[in-house]
């Protein structure tokens, strides 16, 4: 049935998902923790028993994103192997294993008079996740969603339509296992760029939140134009910073795994800040290592003058997130310049500090308002599953309700049940 709705055609296919998944919103807010369980080991079995049909997919989408010029950094978050599929299958028996937030209690406390008041957990309700590129979240957000209680209607990218699609009927064979409403995970079946448009419209009501998973201008017209709560879900410019108290083969290490461990990635590092007072030491060896490892390099008029096998860097550079190998490089004054550069150019995604002196540190943490700082750690473990989390939805770079990895718990709500024994109030 993959994009055979086209036109017309797309506001009532969409108003019929929407009203599929707030039917399946009751039966899955009350079903039980084994159930889902059930369905999520069910649903990674399946991955792995038709893992030849999913590649058979990818490959479809593989030779057409070639067709149709895709950039490399786009081909590896499409490409799936073997590696790639059993990690999937993984993810979702972690998010099996983790504890089931729904009814969970966060807080409780009496009043003076008697009553007892609970804060507790529920599911959002109907959650739509358009996303790009990349299959697995296919994967990811039916599997956290599910966990978390919420019906979940995806729309992913054309160019992993094939894919998604393959991935997708793992996961319903995995809720017809449980007997759990096959609708609860719904995969948007036509590439109409007016399926987008509908579910920023909310559906005619059914649909309760929406998180964009992809480029700037994805998420700016998610921003825009819905009618419905966003999760922010901004680009990753992140930052690592090499201090002048960092341990140089740690600093070299760290470097080359945030920029190059995968550069499609949201955590790969963008940007490089050294301390000007350890530029003579540790500047060179990095970008040393950097360029071996087949990362071309953006410089500032300091850097260049050290380090000539690089490209001048321009005002863009500083906010560019090339998803490539490449990366901008920048001289600060220490910890306090390189405060001010994050605070300046950053999504407010990940930024990495890598440094011995606990004062720099705990002023990089306190200073800069990122969703996720990390010291002496690549920013490639800026992901849910490094989180314990099983999975992410993404990486939420706003204020409210989600920050950081989106996983099971940032998945729901709450709400208060009061108990008392016969009191009215004066």
């Amino acid at each position: 049935m993959l994009n055979k709705h086209q036109g017309d055609d797309v506001a009532s296919l969409m108003a019929r998902i929407g009203r599929r998944a707030r039917a399946a919103a009751r039966p899955l807010a009350i079903a039980t923790t084994a159930a889902k369980n059930a369905a999520l080991v069910a649903m990674a079995e399946a991955i792995i028993r038709r893992e030849q049909d999913i590649l058979d997919a990818n490959a479809i989408d593989i030779s057409n994103g070639h067709g149709s010029g895709l950039s490399a950094s786009f081909m590896d978050r499409l490409k799936l192997d073997a590696a790639r599929i059993r990690a999937m299958a993984d993810g979702i028996r972690e998010i099996a294993e983790l504890s089931d937030p729904v009814g969970d209690v966060i807080a409780e406390w009496d009043r003076p008079n008697g009553l007892h008041i609970e804060r507790v957990r529920t599911p959002l309700g109907v959650v739509g996740v358009i996303y790009e590129s990349r299959p697995n979240v296919t994967a990811d957000a039916g599997a956290l969603c599910l966990k978390a209680g919420n019906p979940v209607i995806l729309r992913g990218g054309s160019d992993s339509l094939h894919s998604s699609a393959a991935i997708h009927a793992c996961l319903v064979e995995g809720l017809k296992t449980a007997g759990l409403p096959q609708d609860a995970i719904q995969l948007v079946p036509t590439t109409d760029r007016a399926a987008v448009g509908e579910m920023l419209k909310g559906l005619g009501g059914n649909l309760d939140v929406i998180i964009p998973r992809g480029g700037r201008s994805l998420v700016e017209r998610v921003q825009n134009e819905a009618r419905v709560p966003v999760f922010a879900h901004l680009e990753g410019i992140c930052h690592l910073y090499v201090d002048r108290s960092a341990d140089l083969d740690m600093a070299v290490k760290i470097a080359v795994n945030a920029k190059m461990r995968r550069t499609g990635v949201c955590g790969a590092a963008e940007t490089l800040l050294v301390d000007r007072a350890v530029a003579s030491t540790h500047l060179v060896p990095i970008l040393d290592a950097l360029r071996a490892a087949g990362c071309a390099i953006h410089a500032d008029a300091e850097v260049l003058k050290v380090f000539a096998d690089a490209q001048p860097a321009t005002d863009a550079d500083w906010i560019t997130e090339y998803l490539d190998a490449v990366i901008a490089v920048k001289l600060v004054d220490g910890v306090a310049g390189a405060i001010e550069h994050v605070e300046t150019f950053s999504s407010h995604h990940t930024e990495a500090i890598v440094a011995e002196d606990a004062g720099a540190v705990e002023r990089f943490f306190n200073e800069i308002d990122s969703a996720i700082l990390l010291h002496n750690a690549s920013t490639q473990f800026a992901d849910g599953g490094e989180f314990g989390m099983g999975a992410e939805i993404g990486i939420a770079t706003g204020k409210m309700h989600a920050r950081g990895p989106v996983g099971v718990e940032q998945l729901t709500s709450f709400k208060y049940r009061v108990r008392g024994t016969g009191q009215v109030r004066p």
